[in-house]
């Protein structure tokens, strides 16, 4: 059995499947296309994260592919159509990553919130702007509102309450009756309300075409004027022209975005030099413990289809 791995994958996991498998790995053949198609062509594994595009194309070049590992969550980099259509199984990382979003998205609210942490070069060289920074706020007593109420979502929710902070919110795919929002102390809105009412709104949400541009101008408009925003879903959720704008009118308290429409985020970005905003490279669920879990996870289970146990 071979298996190509053609992203970063923790060595201990890469390690596990080599001593029982045929494997190739090379987290630089992502960016040699013409070199993954050879590597394809007698592979029964492909392992990748999110930045090789596994379409029809490349399917094709892979006669004997029976699985995919994503090493991560989202999905939007795969064919699932194609894959479904040859019978290949797609084997993402549900859960792994989960608490290193989660962090993220506490740990840059509150740093959004304060307001009070850039300032290390000025205080160094002898400046004091104590006046300027004395009005951060604190996030005990905030309203974060979850749109997307999955894994990372609910998750989310816990850390913040732990913060004294109140959680709403919204979740097409949970109905409100549904006892997960009691279970974790969360009230269920809809979806203009979570945008209305919370001071953080933190998106935890796939990109399909409902939800591209889901916060658009028109509801970034609704937002409270002082409100964070973060995105580590995907890029394509958020219109980051209308964040810009409405930054730099100072009708948003900050942003944090992890993930951009396109990535890398292009030179002469609308958001470059935006106020209040922190930018990051779709790192946010990148720890070096979640990436043993996901890692870990996903050579299991690859291993396990490829070599059930009997």
């Amino acid at each position: 059995m071979r298996i190509v791995i053609c992203e970063f994958m923790d060595s201990d996991a890469v390690a596990q499947l080599t001593a029982r498998f045929d494997v190739c790995y090379d987290n630089a053949l992502v960016d040699r296309p013409g070199d993954l198609a050879r590597e394809l062509a007698d592979a029964d594994a492909l392992i990748v994260r999110n930045r090789t595009s596994v379409d029809a194309s490349l399917i094709a070049c892979a006669p004997g592919l029976r699985v995919v590992g994503r090493l991560g969550v989202g999905l939007d980099n795969i064919d699932v159509d194609a894959c479904a259509a040859r019978g290949i199984e797609i084997i993402p990382a549900t859960g792994a990553n989960a608490l290193a979003v989660a962090e993220y998205v506490i740990a840059t609210a509150m740093v959004l919130l304060r307001g009070a942490y850039r300032t290390t070069s000025d205080v160094a060289a002898g400046d004091w702007p104590r006046a300027a920074l004395s009005n951060g706020r604190e996030i005990a007593g905030k309203t974060i509102g979850l749109i997307g109420f999955g894994n990372i979502g609910r998750l989310t929710g816990r850390l913040a309450r732990a913060l004294g902070m109140h959680a709403i919110g919204f979740d097409p795919q949970v109905p409100p009756a549904s006892p997960i929002w009691t279970d974790d102390q969360t009230s269920p809105r809809a979806l203009a309300d979570v945008i209305s009412q919370a001071d953080v709104v933190s998106l935890h949400v796939p990109l399909i075409p409902a939800t591209r541009n889901l916060i658009d101008a028109a509801r970034v408009a609704t937002m409270k004027v002082e409100a964070i925003l973060i995105n580590t879903a995907r890029g394509g959720v958020v219109d980051e022209t209308a964040v810009a704008a409405a930054l730099r009118a100072r009708k948003l308290g900050g942003a944090a975005l992890d993930v951009f429409d396109h990535e890398p985020l292009a030179a002469g970005s609308p958001l470059a030099g935006c106020p209040n905003l922190l930018l990051t490279p779709h790192i946010a669920g990148l720890t070096r413990e979640s990436n043993r879990r996901v890692s870990e996870m996903v050579a299991s289970r690859v291993a396990a289809l490829l070599a059930p146990a009997r």
